[in-house]
């Protein structure tokens, strides 16, 4: 899969695509079931010779225009990649949301993204989907561009679960209330975060409970607290873990981390990747007097997150 890029205050990717293309639009953050179904429509269209395109935004739009409001990361970049590919998408414009994109008129964002940069033949959106400065663009504008231009523009209704439509606004929802199953069935997966493995202060290992650490590098992060989850190292085989998400004020944390202790294990893991699977919350951060109440309440997570994991399968 391609990647392309535009550096800030240009708007030209750093190349161009060389086919036409069949392009979905979107924050795609989490790339959940209702994302899956503009690439599967695009690849429905998608003729000999053409590209599976999308056109996604990093940052997102609401975090540029309201950042003390910025919605909560579903993925990080690197994830939103992976997981785009794995859909079959062939080429992706991460989109770098700033203020010439903010202020390009619908028109212009369709002469230099969509036609300049991606040769569209056919745009794939969702059913509320707008665009332009002000948001002045939406599904009619992009068919009226279409027929001057020369393109096709569809619309794909939202995907529902439970008589609930899913969107990643949803999906934060049901994290923070720890609804993980709920999540899953939104996204088409399970919940995961994923990164290397930093060093840490080791006072885990002092206090009997070693762990791997984790830059939190989605942010806002949609979870805090301690889990009950799975991990392994990318491609390895899973294992049972209680992990801390956050700022551990017990320890004057300054930086959100996440902290994974694997059962029966005890392996150096420093800087390879590590994939957190989360299947149940346990309880929120907490302070402590002291570093014995610290270990006492570590003792109670572990069991908690045993007898939990022991009630579902381990992923294969």
């Amino acid at each position: 899969m391609r990647v392309f890029r535009n550096s800030p205050g240009d708007l030209e990717p750093a190349a161009k695509s060389d086919r036409s293309s069949v392009v979905a639009i979107g924050n795609f953050d989490g790339v959940h079931r209702g994302h899956l179904a503009l690439i599967e429509r695009c690849k429905e269209r998608v003729a000999a010779g053409d590209s599976v395109a999308v056109i996604t935004f990093e940052p997102l739009p609401q975090t540029f225009f309201r950042p003390e409001h910025s919605p909560a990361r579903l993925t990080t970049v690197y994830q939103k990649l992976f997981y785009l590919k794995d859909a079959g998408v062939d080429l992706v414009w991460l989109m770098r949301f700033g203020p010439e994109l903010a202020n390009l008129s619908a028109q212009e964002f369709v002469e230099q993204a969509l036609l300049s940069g991606l040769g569209a033949k056919c745009v794939v959106i969702g059913e509320d989907f707008h665009f332009g400065r002000g948001r002045e663009g939406n599904a009619a504008t992009l068919r009226e561009f279409g027929v001057q231009m020369g393109f096709e523009v569809e619309t794909v209704a939202a995907v529902e679960c439970q008589d609930q439509r899913i969107s990643s606004s949803g999906i934060r929802e049901k994290l923070a209330r720890g609804d993980f199953v709920a999540a899953a069935e939104f996204l088409g997966r399970p919940f995961t975060m994923e990164g290397h493995v930093v060093q840490g202060a080791k006072l885990g290992r002092k206090l009997g409970y070693p762990t791997a650490n984790m830059k939190v590098r989605a942010r806002p992060c949609p979870l805090q607290g301690v889990f009950a989850v799975f991990a392994r190292c990318v491609g390895g085989r899973w294992l049972p873990a209680v992990s801390n998400l956050g700022y551990r004020p017990a320890v004057g944390g300054r930086e959100p981390l996440l902290e994974v202790h694997f059962f029966d294990f005890d392996k150096d893991l420093y800087r390879q990747r590590l994939e957190v699977q989360f299947v149940a919350k346990l309880r929120d951060e907490l302070n402590f007097e002291s570093m014995d109440e610290l270990v006492d309440q570590m003792k109670r997570d572990e069991a908690l997150a045993r007898t939990c994991l022991a009630q579902v399968t381990m992923p294969q």
